[in-house]
């Protein structure tokens, strides 16, 4: 019994044995790994991204940082090409650098790897698939999906374009650059169903709507029988990248159910938009359940609100 019990001990001590004094990840309680520099410099560049071209008293401000810092960062990223100064004005402007970089978050997936959880977390919430959409020149493009019921059958798939100016995908267009919806609403424009709206100056009307909502319920206008809800994502720029929304069976979308499922739509959006780094927060519930009139529920800028610009890391 002595020899057992001896054995056994041994065996446990041994599991429980301390790691190697080089081990880089110790066990212990949760440790800050954050660099000090790295996140001045991020700061930074998000300050860049929302006021550039910038002074550096401006981006020094906006960074929290002390202007002599703020310069040795930017000249340090100056050297790397990833800032650009106007010596004749002094101010500061992102490099060409960050184009590869873009292009390269988009051919690795970053957007819908990102909006992944979040997606997940309101198709659980609300019982529906969840879609996410970018606009891709004069169409729409899914990126990403989360099918929360495989009964129910999708009419779309990763990669597939769509319209801009049906369906959820309107509020692509509602933030496009003034000259994208210009040239789409020249054109003819395809009707899918007989709820599809064609009408140029009505769909004209309803972007400035959708601008000042902050959100779209649709039905019926791409694919018959679907009603879908959606909200626009932000980056830290303050750009609309995408559209986040659920698509449902009109028979399990009556009313009030598309205005009771509404904020939780709009808050997986809002999340996802501070996730990549949109400066903001939704308002409360309380708000969104307002008649459709109510302002838009982005407690941003009044520039941020306006024609998003055209560059974003993802698109």
């Amino acid at each position: 019994m002595g020899t057992a019990k001896s054995s056994t001990t041994a065996t446990k001590t041994k599991l429980k044995a301390p790691p190697p004094a080089n081990d880089p990840f110790p066990p212990g309680p949760t440790r800050d790994y954050n660099i000090a520099a790295v996140d001045r410099t991020l700061d930074l560049l998000e300050a860049l991204s929302r006021l550039g071209p910038a002074s550096l008293a401006a981006l020094a401000e906006s960074a929290g940082c002390t202007r002599t810092a703020a310069f040795r960062l930017l000249r340090t990223l100056k050297a790397r090409g990833f800032t650009i100064q106007d010596e004749a004005r002094g101010l500061w402007r992102l490099g060409a650098r960050w184009s590869a970089l873009g292009r390269a978050a988009a051919d690795q997936g970053a957007l819908a790897a990102t909006a992944m959880p979040f997606m997940a977390a309101l198709g659980k919430a609300t019982g529906e698939n969840v879609y996410l959409r970018v606009r891709d020149g004069m169409e729409s493009e899914t990126v990403a999906i989360y099918q929360t019921d495989p009964a129910i059958r999708m009419y779309t798939e990763i990669g597939k374009r769509g319209p801009l100016h049906a369906g959820s995908s309107r509020i692509l267009l509602a933030f496009a650059p003034e000259p994208v919806q210009t040239q789409l609403l020249a054109q003819r424009l395809n009707r899918f169903t007989p709820a599809t709206r064609i009408d140029s100056t009505w769909i004209a009307a309803d972007l400035q709507r959708i601008r000042t909502r902050g959100y779209l319920i649709t039905s019926d206008e791409v694919v018959a029988g679907a009603v879908g809800i959606a909200a626009p994502v932000r980056d830290a720029s303050g750009a609309v990248v995408a559209v986040l929304h659920i698509s449902s069976p009109s028979m399990r979308m009556r009313p009030p159910r598309p205005r009771a499922v509404l904020p939780q739509v709009m808050d997986a959006a809002a999340k996802l938009s501070m996730e990549l780094g949109a400066v903001g927060k939704p308002v409360q519930d309380a708000l969104l359940r307002e008649e459709p009139t109510t302002t838009a529920k982005w407690a941003m800028g009044s520039s941020m609100m306006t024609h998003a610009r055209p560059h974003s890391i993802f698109r």
